[in-house]
C-alpha cells in the first residue's frame, strides 16, 4: 500500500478511446527519474472503455519500483476539462501534473516540474515538442503551434490549493479547446505566481488527420466565444484582438451572393460572388504561401479556404447562443 504521505505529485492523465497511445503515454510515465514512491498516476477515462482498463491493469498497481496507477471512469462530464477535474479532486499528492494520453514525457518530465515548483510557485508550464516532418501541411503547421502556447494542459504543474481556488476546470469547455486557457487565465486573475520550466518536455507527435479537418475543427470556435465572455482583457491581450473581420468579409460576400440570386437581383449577386470569390482565393493563396505543395495539401487548402470563414462565424454565432453576448 502506498503511503499518501510520501506522494509529491499526482500525474492527470484524461483519455478517450486512444488506448495504444494511452499505452506509449504511461510506459513513458512510468520511466520517470523520480522516486516512483514519490508519484502517482491518475488515468481519466472520458469515455469508459475496456481498452483503457487493460492497458491500466496491465501495468504494476503499486511499489515494486513503479508508482501507483489509479483508473477512474469519468461519466458524469464529457470533455477533458471534465477528466481532469475528476482526476485532481481524486488526487492524494499537493502537486498536479497534467499531460493528455497522446504525449511521450521525457524521463525527467517530473523531476524538473518539482524542482520549478519548489521556487516555490503555485503553477509551472513546461516545453512541448511537436517534430515537423521536412515540408509540413497546412494542417501540422497549425497543430504544432501547440508549442508555442503561454499556457497548455499537455504540460503544466498547478498546486491543488490553487485548482481548489478557481474551481478547476470550467466543464463548459467539452472539446479540447480553451479550457486550459482558461484556467491560465482564472490563475491569474487570482494573483498566483506561473513559471515557465523548459527543462520539463514532453513530446507531442502529430497525429495523422482526416482530408479537411480544419472544417470540422471550426466547431470549437464557440469556445473562444465562452473565454472572451469570462475573460474579456486577458483575451485581448493575449491570444487576439478585435473581430475576425476579414472572416465576417467573406462571409458578408457570400450571404449576400445567396440572398441576390434569390431575390433575383442579378447584378448584385454577380459582383458579391466576384467579392467572395477574390477573398476565397487570396485567402487560399496566403495559406499556400507558407506550406507544402503536395497534391493533397493543396487541394486540402482549397477546399477548407472556401468553407473555414462561414464556418467560423457560423460556430461564433452558435457560442453566442450557447454562452451569451461576447464576441472575440
Amino acid at each position: 500500500m502506498t503511503d499518501s504521505s510520501s506522494l509529491l505529485m499526482s500525474v492527470v492523465v484524461p483519455t478517450y478511446q486512444r488506448p495504444d497511445l494511452l499505452e506509449r503515454c504511461m510506459n513513458a510515465l512510468l520511466r520517470q527519474t523520480m522516486a516512483p514512491e514519490a508519484y502517482e498516476i491518475i488515468v481519466c477515462d472520458d469515455g469508459p472503455s475496456l481498452s483503457a482498463q487493460r492497458v491500466v491493469k496491465s501495468l504494476p498497481l503499486t511499489s515494486g519500483g513503479r508508482p501507483l496507477v489509479r483508473y477512474i471512469a469519468v461519466t458524469a462530464t464529457q470533455g477533458p476539462a471534465g477528466a481532469r477535474n475528476a482526476g485532481w479532486r481524486a488526487a492524494m499528492a499537493p502537486i498536479i501534473a497534467f499531460t493528455d494520453d497522446d504525449t511521450v514525457p521525457d524521463p525527467g518530465w517530473l523531476q524538473s516540474g518539482a524542482l520549478a515548483m519548489a521556487v516555490p510557485a503555485d503553477a509551472a508550464v513546461g516545453r512541448i515538442v511537436m517534430p515537423l516532418p521536412e515540408n509540413p501541411s497546412d494542417y501540422q503547421k497549425d497543430a504544432a503551434r501547440l508549442q508555442d502556447a503561454e499556457f497548455a494542459t499537455a504540460n503544466c504543474f498547478v498546486r491543488r490549493d490553487a485548482l481548489e481556488a478557481v474551481g478547476g476546470f470550467d466543464e463548459r469547455y467539452t472539446s479540447a479547446w480553451r479550457e486550459d486557457s482558461d484556467l491560465h487565465f482564472s490563475l491569474l486573475k487570482k494573483g498566483y505566481t506561473i513559471v515557465k520550466v523548459p527543462e520539463a518536455v514532453v513530446v507531442h507527435p502529430l497525429r495523422p488527420a482526416r482530408f479537411a479537418a480544419g472544417i470540422a475543427m471550426q466547431r470549437k470556435v464557440m469556445f473562444d466565444v465562452l473565454l472572451y465572455r469570462k475573460h474579456p482583457d486577458l483575451y485581448r491581450q493575449r491570444i487576439r484582438s478585435g473581430a475576425p473581420w476579414f472572416y465576417l468579409s467573406v462571409s458578408a460576400c457570400l450571404v449576400t451572393t445567396v440572398a441576390a440570386l434569390l431575390s433575383g437581383w442579378y447584378t448584385l449577386a454577380l459582383a458579391s460572388a466576384m467579392a467572395w470569390g477574390g477573398l476565397s482565393l487570396f485567402f487560399f493563396l496566403r495559406r499556400l504561401m507558407d506550406s507544402s505543395f503536395t497534391v493533397r495539401n493543396v487541394v486540402e487548402l482549397f477546399v477548407t479556404s472556401i468553407f473555414i470563414p462561414p464556418l467560423s462565424i457560423f460556430w461564433r454565432a452558435a457560442g453566442v447562443v450557447r454562452f451569451g453576448w461576447g464576441v472575440p
